[in-house]
Order: structure tokens, then C-alpha cells, then sequence
């Protein structure tokens, strides 16, 4: 999931337009995005999206980002999207595992209700200070965790802290990052606002994959490109890849489950690596 962009619940002419787009996955937004006049129209009409004949046909990854738990529209956004065709649910501002399992409650309920019988899968956010300092407990909380998407935006603006500084968000990140890798799940970076300053974006996106990131969230269709450009491996690191898979191969012909290539050490982790790399190219 290199990119995942945005799409406005309430804004349905743009559902088809970004389903043919060029991002890995849409999300498509009732929080935030969606005045709270607009919420039940918005909820039914993601609903019938998600559940529609031309998602289950598109090759993309279908999110829907619901209005936080503690919210008065989470349990109708619920039970209106949990439906055929949705990949992931995100929930918005969790912060401790007891909220996770609460929320979860809700979701088991919209399943029955609905007849959706494979458990559907749940994207976090961590976005304040209480869910940063949870996130590996969260992330341990469900089997039904999918992965972490680090907020920037919500943790670093209630706190004041500076966004351009790239040792804030390194650190941000790596915490986010190391969570999920404790529960073994992927970990995504959240929007970037400023949508003419693509340079701030690359560079916060390249950040995130140097961290281990599965890819950055876009607010518009032109940061699309920009974040499949920066989560996609070059020819040069493809080309490493299918070497070490190559070398792996022989080594373990000639009994050795780690040997040295170009002047490295490579064992399992690094294999694992080149092949999953080789893995999502070759999909």
C-alpha cells in the first residue's frame, strides 16, 4: 500500500474517479472530511459504495475512516460501511487498548447485523500523545489489528510541536514503527497538508520508507504519484534483491543459512526482505 488517498464521504462523484485512480487504496473519510449536517448521507452513500459491484471488482484496497468511538455517529458509521468490499476499518483516536475493545464490540455487532461473515480487519491511529505511548499495547490488543497510521498532524499540532523539524517526525515515526513490528503488523504515515509543497512531502515519504513504512496517505490525487514514486524500489534495489534471493539459494544447496555477498553478512531477515520487495513488484 504505497499510497492511500483520501476521499471525502460526502463528496460520492469522486468515488468512481479515484476507484481508477493510480493509489494502492482509498479512504474513504466520514471524520474529519464531513460536516456534521452531512454525516448520515455520507455514511449511506459509502456503504453502498463499499458493497457495489465495481469495487468488488476493482483491484484496490477499500478503507473507510469512521468517526472516533467516543463519537455519536461511530456506531451508525458502523454498522452503515461494515459491509461486503471493505478492507480495512480505520479507527480515529485510540487510545488505549480498553477503547480498541470496545469499538470492537460494535464492529462484532455490525457483522452480525449485516452478514458479513469474515471478521473485517482494523487500521489505528495514532495520533496523540496517550496513543504514542500505547501504541505497542494496542497493536497487541486484537488479532484483528491490521496495522498502525501515525497522525502528524493531530500529535504534533495540539502540542505545538514543530513539523518541519525532521527530528520530531523521525522520532514520531520510529516509535509508530517499532509497535507495529512488535505485533508483526505493517505501519503507514499519515497526510501531508501542504499540498504545494511536494519537495515537504517526498521527503517526509522517504523518510517513512527508510523507517519501514508501507506507504504515506495523500489528500490529493497529485500526491498520488509522489508517494508511489517514493515506496517503489528502483531497478537498483531490485536488482540486489534478486541477487541475494539467488545467493540464498545456493547457500542453502551448499548447507550455509548465512553467507557474505558484495562484502555483507546476509541472513534471514535481509532474505525476507528481498523477497517480499520481489514479492509486491511481481504481484
Amino acid at each position: 500500500m504505497r499510497s492511500k488517498l483520501f476521499v471525502p464521504g460526502s463528496r460520492p462523484e469522486l468515488f468512481a474517479k479515484a476507484l481508477a485512480g493510480s493509489a494502492d487504496a482509498l479512504s474513504l473519510d466520514l471524520e474529519d472530511a464531513v460536516i456534521p449536517a452531512l454525516k448520515q448521507e455520507a455514511r449511506a452513500r459509502v456503504g453502498e459504495f463499499t458493497a457495489s459491484a465495481a469495487v468488488r471488482e476493482a483491484a484496490k484496497l477499500i478503507i473507510v475512516r469512521v468517526n472516533a468511538p467516543d463519537s455519536e455517529h461511530f456506531e451508525a458509521d458502523v454498522h452503515a460501511v461494515v459491509r461486503r468490499g471493505l478492507t480495512l476499518l480505520n479507527l480515529p483516536k485510540i487510545e488505549s487498548t480498553r477503547a480498541l475493545l470496545e469499538a470492537i464490540a460494535v464492529i462484532e455487532r455490525a457483522e452480525a447485523a449485516n452478514e458479513v461473515n469474515e471478521p473485517v480487519r482494523l487500521l489505528v491511529n495514532i495520533e496523540t500523545p496517550l496513543s504514542l505511548a500505547n501504541a505497542a499495547a494496542i497493536a497487541r490488543a486484537h488479532p484483528r489489528v491490521a496495522g498502525l497510521q501515525l497522525g502528524l498532524a493531530d500529535l504534533f499540532e495540539t502540542q505545538g510541536i514543530a513539523r518541519r523539524d525532521t527530528a520530531n517526525v523521525h522520532a514520531a515515526m520510529f516509535a509508530v514503527k517499532m509497535a507495529a513490528a512488535q505485533a508483526g503488523l505493517f505501519a503507514i504515515d499519515g497526510a501531508y497538508a501542504d499540498l504545494e509543497d511536494g519537495d515537504g512531502f517526498t521527503a517526509e515519504a522517504m523518510m517513512a520508507r527508510r523507517l519501514g513504512f508501507a506507504g504515506k496517505s495523500c489528500i490529493h490525487p497529485r500526491q498520488v504519484a509522489l508517494a508511489n514514486a517514493a515506496f517503489a524500489p528502483t531497478e537498483a534495489e531490485l536488482a540486489i534483491a534478486r541477487r541475494i534471493v539467488e545467493a540464498a539459494r545456493l547457500a542453502e544447496h551448499a548447507g550455509r543459512g548465512a553467507f557474505v555477498l558484495d562484502g555483507k553478512m546476509i541472513d534471514l531477515p535481509f532474505l525476507k526482505r528481498a523477497q517480499a520487495m520481489l514479492a509486491a513488484v511481481e504481484q
